[in-house]
């Protein structure tokens, strides 16, 4: 059978979301460095340079708590793409800004739409991959955050050599293009099956599914059983709990999972990857560097090796298992946080007599900043988002992924807002805090999050209803039984996949089914041939 490519056309495209969340985090750091920038903005502190950056991530906390109704409401789809075309508005308005205070308006408004785009894209990521890619779906999207990083370092790179207001005027601007290629592709992909399904269109969820997994094969076994399944869990949430709210969260048997996504949203920002990210600079200076140009340079090289570094988990992560992955990153951040701290502290010491010894520990200290970085790639930055978009029932995961992601924001805005502040005050005493934290994580994953490979989204049920340490659960890759769905949900499907009752149990809408990649008519699609 042929490679099925439709999953991967989809995670891809959308992932065009996280391309602009990474571009928006790096294209500042190099941009406070340059002369004509502070010279715009009045020379702005240490508080103020934290003002600006951070202006980014309070509009991220506001957009991911608007996601959740937006997300239920008008679908994954259409919020995806208003969250592209805010951005577009932002990032014009950042183009133009002539003061702080507009250019900080700008960072928020950008903040709306990312804060969106980061809560939304891998939750339809998540219900459109097949559970046995899932991982590798969804972390097309932290794939797509590290290349927006490195976009934005290389394109800061080059134009740190302008001279003159275009210097930071153009990588501001250039945050427009990524932004309208989203909303006009976004435009061509399906709706979610699983929102499709929870809002009554049955027969569209069928038709997604077998583009998605079949080739457009409606009468496949595999549509007719994924489509059954996703019925079942909707019924069953639905006679067991209550509608979806905030409040449901904070309930039994939620409670868990709230506790663990918000936790490792919380934890992924204290790994202190966002100081090294926005902030790597300040700890170049502060080895030697002195021009725009090689300060530049080395955040570029960042940005690359935080690239090639989230490969392996792209191809590899539904194999290793997100427990391991986590487990084997957060030992090694702790020890080159360690290394680092320590070099820093010996060039301190070293400098002044501006030995050859002094520039060797600037160049290990540069070295340890990449390995840190490098080590978050392929671990906290793809697993959180992952886990955080696979654990919740359907009916509360919109309603989820706002809060856990308003968490990583709120976090975010925490570390960016004090990062500058710390590192003038305390120096190299931060990055021993920061593996001291590490420590932390590292007892929590190990006793509280499961292993979830190979899982359908219908199956997490049944992981989070056995014991709360997750060291004493099954070994990784034994899979949970699905969750039994009411006999009348069970008995609701026919060979063929077609829906024989039930379909009162959802409120009918309009028709919303739109989209490009079922454009055949029912009957054509359920008379295709393997």
């Amino acid at each position: 059978m042929r490679r099925n490519k439709p999953k991967y056309i989809v995670s891809s495209i959308v992932a065009l979301g996280g391309l602009l969340f990474g571009y928006d985090i790096g294209i500042m750091s190099s941009i406070l460095q340059m002369d004509h920038f502070k010279r715009t903005f009045g020379w702005p502190t240490a508080l103020a340079t934290g003002v600006i950056v951070s202006s980014l991530t309070i509009g991220c906390f506001v957009g991911s708590l608007l996601s959740a109704p937006l997300a239920d409401r008008f679908s994954r789809k259409l919020t995806i793409m208003l969250g592209a075309l805010v951005c577009t508005f932002g990032s014009a308005i950042q183009f133009g800004s002539v003061n702080r205070a507009m250019l900080t308006a700008g960072r928020f408004i950008n903040g709306l739409a990312i804060g969106v785009l980061s809560s939304v894209v891998p939750m339809y990521q998540s219900e459109t991959a097949p559970s046995a890619n899932r991982g590798r779906m969804v972390s097309l999207q932290q794939w797509a955050i590290t290349w927006g990083i490195f976009l934005a370092f290389g394109i800061d790179y080059g134009c740190s050599y302008i001279d003159g207001p275009k210097q930071f005027r153009l990588p501001l601007g250039l945050q427009i293009v990524p932004s309208i290629v989203l909303l006009a592709t976004m435009g061509l992909m399906p709706y979610s099956p699983r929102w499709l399904v929870a809002n009554g269109h049955l027969d569209d969820a069928r038709l997604v599914l077998a583009r998605l997994r079949t080739y457009g094969r409606a009468g496949a076994p595999e549509v007719a059983e994924e489509l059954r399944l996703i019925h079942g869990a909707l019924v069953c949430d639905r006679e067991t709990a209550a509608a979806s709210s905030y409040r449901e969260l904070l309930r039994f048997p939620n409670r868990r999972r709230t506790l663990l996504g918000c936790g490792m949203q919380f934890m992924q920002q204290f790994t202190g990857i966002n100081t090294l990210m926005l902030y790597a600079p300040t700890v170049f200076r502060s080895i030697g560097l002195d021009s725009v140009q090689s300060i530049a340079l080395c955040q570029a090289i960042n940005g690359l090796v935080n690239v090639l570094l989230t490969v392996p988990a792209i191809l590899w992560i539904d194999r290793w298992g997100r427990r391991p992955t986590l487990l084997v990153g957060t030992v090694c951040i702790i020890v080159f946080y360690l290394a680092l701290a320590l070099l820093l502290r010996s060039y301190d010491v070293a400098a002044p007599a501006a030995s050859a010894g002094a520039r060797g520990l600037g160049i290990a200290s540069i070295v340890m900043v990449y390995m840190v970085v490098a080590s978050f790639a392929f671990s906290w930055g793809p697993c959180v988002w992952l886990v955080a978009s696979e654990i919740f029932p359907t009916h509360l995961r919109a309603t989820a992924s706002s809060v856990t992601t308003a968490t990583n924001w709120i976090s975010n805005f925490v570390v960016t807002l004090t990062s500058p502040i710390l590192l003038q005050a305390i120096g190299w005493r931060l990055f021993m805090a920061f593996s001291a934290i590490m420590v932390v994580n590292l007892a929590v994953i190990y006793l509280f999050l499961p292993e979830t490979k190979n899982m359908t989204l219908e199956e997490m049920d049944s992981v989070f209803a056995d014991s709360v340490w997750a060291f004493r659960l099954p070994s990784a890759g034994s899979k949970a039984s699905s969750p039994a769905a009411p006999s009348d949900a069970s008995d609701s499907l026919d060979p063929g996949g077609t829906l024989l009752a039930d379909e009162s149990s959802y409120p009918l809408r309009a028709d919303e089914s739109g989209y490009a990649l079922h454009t055949n008519a029912s009957a054509d699609l359920s008379q295709d041939t393997a």
